[in-house]
């Protein structure tokens, strides 16, 4: 399973580790990741999902779910996000 935020698109990058000697060696910072199951208020669902702690506070800030799969980018979001997103634009645009 790859360390990808879900949502955001959000994955490791790489560093240095900097001893007090001043001797670098590569290293990875990964994302905060975290399984969550959000509930979409359109389709009356809840998905589970593997987001960052960043994503989950940007979630919350926009409103929900769905308010945040609308403005979300598209080359962001994974395929399992993608498909939520295409059903929650379906749902709005029938009612």
């Amino acid at each position: 399973m790859s360390r990808v935020c879900e949502l955001t698109g959000k994955g490791p990058m790489s560093g240095n580790n900097v001893s007090h000697a001043n001797n670098k060696s590569r290293r990875r910072f990964l994302p905060n990741l975290n399984d969550v199951t959000l509930i979409s208020d359109v389709l009356g669902q809840s998905y589970k999902l593997k987001i960052s702690a960043a994503a989950l506070r940007s979630v919350d800030h926009r409103g929900g779910l769905d308010a945040f799969l609308a403005k979300a980018k598209d080359e962001e979001l994974s395929a399992k996000a993608l498909k939520i997103k295409k059903d929650v634009a379906k749902a709005q645009a029938a009612a």
